[in-house]
């Protein structure tokens, strides 16, 4: 009874997502992906997710109420919009008691943490999540000098861990899923010649994530010297903040060829881009595990937690790997 239930809200929550178009699934057309070249600043890589509230806003068209009308009928219109005002104020302010939960991801986890953050909230209309994108190690030392995240995704599982030595943590570190690596290129078909496409007289710019603090740019750099490839082509590298820069950089032409994230690949934009990926095989460099984490900001925030805990279910587990990321 059970499986079958498990099953119909399976179905239930994967029509939120496409069909796949190629072997590997495809990840969902969310509205609240951002461009791949935005910087990870919290501005520019901020995703609120809808959840059934907003913030109190000043609606455009409310009149100032300073100062006496001129005539009747300004007097009429300003009394009906400040009426209007506070009808919406009314509408649109959230509780005191509600507590915004805030997430600092790893680049990769763009689109199937916006999937995920969607599918919660739908189930969970009164949450309030907010998601930051960057790189796992800028993250790692924002969090280290007192950041107000509550959740922790990290694309190397050994930063949450480091942080769970450090005593900024709540819970023990979870990994939600492998990693997987790919030559993508929009220029060329990686899949025919595998590594050695990189050697190619047409491959002028390679692009990798950052090795100094993005997991796959480390990565990146470990399976170009798994296949003594390193030094003949590091005056080709172009180095991206992140790993969604990096595959911003291929999509546009700012590199002919990049080492990007797997669930990148798959994304709707670098899909509809008319690229091609070769899977790097796993042996080629160390695993991508990947990890979440509550850490101390997140005392007492309901949201954090339930969050923390639905990531866990075998619904949240079928959605990630819908989007590339191997079982851990």
């Amino acid at each position: 009874m059970f499986k079958a239930l498990l099953i119909l809200f399976t179905m239930s929550a994967f029509s939120f997502l496409p069909p796949c178009s190629q072997k590997h699934p495809a990840e969902a057309n969310t509205a609240a992906s951002l461009p791949f070249g935005q910087s990870p600043s919290p501005a520019a890589n901020t995703t609120s997710i809808p959840s059934g509230r907003q913030s109190p806003t000043t609606p455009a068209n409310t009149v100032p109420l300073s100062g006496a009308p001129a005539s009747a009928a300004e007097a009429t219109v300003a009394s009906s919009a400040a009426k209007t005002t506070v009808a919406l104020a009314a509408e649109t302010t959230v509780p005191s008691s509600a507590v915004e939960a805030t997430i600092a991801a790893a680049a990769d986890l763009r689109f199937a943490m916006d999937s995920l953050i969607t599918i919660f909230t739908k189930a969970n209309p009164d949450a309030l999540i907010k998601v930051i994108y960057g790189s796992s190690g800028s993250f790692f030392e924002q969090i280290g000098n007192g950041a107000p995240f509550d959740l922790f995704f990290s694309a190397d599982a050994e930063y949450p861990r480091r942080l769970k030595d450090q005593n900024k943590t709540i819970s023990d570190v979870k990994l939600y899923g492998i990693g997987q690596l790919v030559l993508w290129s929009k220029t060329v078909d990686p899949s025919k010649d595998k590594m050695n496409t990189l050697l190619n007289s047409n491959i002028k710019k390679i692009a990798i994530a950052n090795p100094a603090h993005a997991p796959y740019g480390q990565r990146a750099v470990e399976s170009l010297q798994h296949y003594d490839l390193y030094d003949k082509v590091k005056d080709k590298l172009v180095i991206g903040e992140n790993i969604a820069a990096t595959a911003q950089y291929a999509q546009s032409g700012a590199a002919d060829i990049g080492l990007i994230a797997l669930s990148l690949a798959l994304s709707p934009s670098l899909q509809q881009s008319g690229g091609k990926y070769w899977l790097i095989p796993a042996e080629a460099h160390k695993p991508l595990q990947q990890g979440f984490v509550l850490l101390q900001h997140a005392k007492g925030n309901a949201d954090a937690e339930k969050f923390a805990a639905w990531i866990t279910t075998p619904i949240a587990t079928a959605i990630l790997q819908h989007f590339g990321f191997a079982k851990s």
